[in-house]
């Protein structure tokens, strides 16, 4: 779980979708400097150095959250270190650039495209005459065979996560020679490039037993610049081993140790020197900085720098022969005590208090030799509104909620403190820099709390109304009344910030330029206005929205003339006796403190237009399982990761429900349980077609209509933070690019390299 907020990974219907997104990428056309994409907000932070630069040998001790349960990227229960070991150790015919955007990986690849398209589509790839696997076979037809037939969906005894593209596929066969794959379609197929990305060997997908179990804890047969060495479960560590067959640039590092550590232990074990990369919270990052600003650090050089070599490959952790590992640099502590190593016994508890004391100096220095590298990870955060029932089941409450956010200072509260770009989230579908990306949040509307009030008031919850006695255990207007099981209920939340407001009470709707509510903190009173570019909401008539107006889309205002209650921002508003108070699930663990600082702003804001929230805390296990999945709230905050593939990997996250067989709501994982068919047609249509501007304005039309619904309503980009061994090069906040395991490494002795840029 990441420090700044909750992934769905862990109830995921398939998790898969996440690996396609990190693993896989499209082949998209550049665009020119109107393209409403833009440029990424931050960019990588890896301290890059030349190969000649970097020492050979070596282990990298690399922190992970666990252990991984399986090596197989398409099965339910892969995670981000399955992800991982698939990127150094297996083919993958595309990988993303620094933008986002993708790139032929030409240690597999010499070229791939569309070579028909009618009566069929046909796609011809021309494989790396060098590429092999790591028993000495060829990479070729018959390995994308199997894995087509193992996708495809046609055979309920292989165990797959999804089949999204494979199903679409009618044959695989050789081309002209055996380095040439034509694969052709049944249906047209858009994102035909995250096809095969990571490729599995035959002897894998060539039966359901072997890929439902002969994949999880071991890989026999690889073809990247590392191997599968061992998984020990035990020590909890998966060890990737230097590919002797590796035709591409040989790999600089002997060995990549993925060590499991929790995230509330990081900051230990990189005070104990046991670990060289850590993704860490913020304040790890601070503790870090800290120490690398003492007495020692202040006087350092702002380089990168190496005055010992890494040497040859050794798995000793330090301490273990009295010396520094390969990964540490000796140089940026030089008097660092070797005893304050596990394994000299210095952390056993022995009472002496001034030992204990003696301690922290040594762990001090030794966080010395770690940096913070820095990025925006390639997902978001977002506000869900769970849809299905209770106030949030009118869309006008939803978007009185959006309406009444201030995303920008929401965005300033968690990026701006670690010194990254602070800019809302324009889309539910990309990222800055992203093929499909286009801010298309005026089809909402920006913050105006006074028509979120009227908003409110078009739905019938007015201020001062009488209150029904509820019933013993009955819970306000909220979605599903009781109390999650094992949850620590922490009652409303402060009220702090309750404006004041209108002269007159009356706002005509309609009116945006009339903010009427100067008083409330952050509204800006912007919601209609139609400047230029960067003023106001953007109106989106050439993605399909012309009838949008003010800001708004169909729906999203009360009707023109409605006036706002003039108590509204003076008391709970009621409707039919009840409150309007919606319960707020947020997960409880130590890697969550931004999740809540943010959802704390939340409820002040919607205090400020009548909206009383309910505070519940939960444990980080049954968050998603028994709360979000179930749709056991009303408001939560969770991320999705940014896929390179939104037309495939998006779809089941804003899909329509519909019902199942057995009478229940398939939701796919649509945990808002908001859709509409326009939605879903605009997705299909977006995958169906070859023309790839059509597929991009397609994408932005759905995410257009996204909005407009308003059950998602996305935040910021999450923070990247990295601790890394400051004569590590090449590895650390990756943001977009697919990392290069094969130039990952430890700089020679005395090279210096220039701190990369964050932004």
């Amino acid at each position: 779980m990441s420090h700044d907020g909750v992934t769905p990974r862990s109830v995921m219907r398939s998790v898969a979708f996440l690996t396609a997104g990190a693993l896989a990428v499209p082949a998209l056309a550049g665009c020119g400097s109107e393209d409403p994409a833009g440029k990424p907000l931050a960019g990588q932070d890896i301290a890059p150095a030349a190969r000649a630069q970097v020492a050979d040998g070596g282990t990298l001790r690399w922190a992970v959250d666990a252990v991984p349960e399986t090596l197989n990227t398409f099965q339910a229960d892969a995670d981000a270190a399955t992800t991982r070991v698939a990127q150094a150790v297996l083919p993958s015919m595309f990988r993303l650039d620094r933008t986002g955007r993708p790139e032929i990986n030409p240690d597999y690849l010499e070229s791939a495209e569309v070579v028909e398209t009618e009566p069929r589509q046909v796609v011809l790839y021309k494989l790396n005459q060098q590429a092999v696997w790591s028993d000495g076979r060829e990479i070729g037809a018959p390995d994308f065979a199997a894995q087509w037939r193992a996708l495809s969906g046609k055979d309920s005894a292989y165990w797959t996560a999804r089949n999204a593209g494979y199903d679409r596929i009618e044959r695989i066969e050789r081309g002209a020679n055996d380095l040439e794959v034509r694969v052709t379609f049944g249906r047209p197929y858009a994102d035909w490039r995250s096809l095969f990305s990571p490729l599995y060997p035959k002897e894998v997908m060539g039966t359901p037993d072997s890929f439902n179990d002969g994949a999880r804890r071991k890989l026999k047969i690889t073809a990247g610049p590392f191997t599968v060495k061992k998984v020990d479960r035990k020590d909890d560590e998966v060890t990737l081993a230097r590919n002797p067959r590796w035709w591409g640039a040989p790999a600089k590092l002997s060995r990549i140790v993925l060590t499991a550590v929790s995230r509330e232990e990081r900051a230990a074990a990189l005070a104990a020197g046991t670990v060289d990369l850590a993704e860490i919270d913020p304040a790890a990052a601070r503790r870090i900085t800290a120490a690398a600003a003492g007495p020692r650090g202040a006087s350092a050089s702002p380089d990168r720098d190496s005055s010992a070599s890494p040497g040859e490959d050794t798995s000793a952790s330090p301490g273990e022969d009295g010396s520094a590992s390969p990964g540490e640099d000796s140089s940026a502590s030089p008097d660092r005590d070797t005893s304050a190593s596990p394994d000299h016994g210095d952390d056993k508890a022995d009472g002496d208090e001034s030992r204990h004391a003696a301690k922290q100096p040594r762990r001090e220095r030794e966080l010395s030799t770690y940096e913070v590298r820095k990025s925006l990870e390639p997902a978001y955060t977002q506000l869900a509104l769970n849809g299905s029932e209770g106030p949030l089941a009118d869309e006008r409450v939803r978007r009185a909620v959006a309406r009444a956010l201030d995303r920008e200072a929401l965005a300033a509260a968690v990026l701006e403190p670690l010194g990254l770009p602070a800019v809302p989230v324009g889309s539910h579908l990309a990222l800055a820099g992203q093929f499909a990306y286009a801010d298309s949040s005026g089809a909402l509307g920006d913050q105006d709390t006074a028509e979120a009030r009227a908003l409110l008031a078009d739905a019938g919850w007015l201020p001062g109304g009488p209150l029904k006695e509820t019933e013993k255990g009955e819970k306000a207007a909220g979605a599903r009344g009781e109390k999650a099981g094992g949850s620590e209920e922490d009652g409303k939340d402060d009220t702090e910030g309750r404006s004041e407001g209108d002269d007159d009470g009356v706002y005509i709707v309609g009116q945006d330029d009339k903010s009427g509510d100067a008083g409330d903190s952050g509204d800006s009173g912007k919601g209609g206005s139609s400047g230029g570019e960067g003023h106001g909401p953007r109106h989106l008539a050439q993605d399909g929205a012309q009838h949008l107006k003010q800001g708004g889309a169909p729906g999203a205002y009360a009707p023109k003339g409605t006036a706002a209650p003039a108590g509204a921002k003076s008391g709970v508003l009621t409707k039919d006796g009840k409150p309007l108070t919606l319960r707020f699930v947020l997960p409880s663990g130590p890697g969550s403190d931004s999740l809540r600082t943010v959802a704390d702003r939340i409820s002040r804001m919607l205090d400020r237009i009548g909206i009383r929230t309910e505070t519940t805390k939960v444990s980080d296990e049954s968050y998603f399982k028994d709360h979000i999945a179930s749709g056991q709230y009303d408001l939560a905050l969770y991320s999705w990761p940014a896929s390179a593939f939104p037309a495939t990997d998006a779809r089941p996250i804003y899909a329509k429900p519909v019902p199942a067989a057995d009478g229940s709501l398939s939701v796919e994982q649509n945990w808002t349980r908001v859709g509409t068919d326009q939605v879903d047609q605009l997705f299909d249509q977006a995958i169906g077609t070859l023309d790839e501007s059509e597929s991009r304005s397609l994408i932005r039309k759905a995410d257009a209509r996204i909005w407009a619904a308003a059950a998602s309503i996305p935040l910021y980009q999450r923070p990247q933070l990295i601790a890394a061994r400051k004569n590590l090069a090449n590895a650390g906040a990756f943001g977009f690019e697919t990392p290069v395991y094969e130039d990952m490494g430890f700089l020679k002795k005395g090279v210096r390299v220039s701190p990369s840029p964050s932004k």
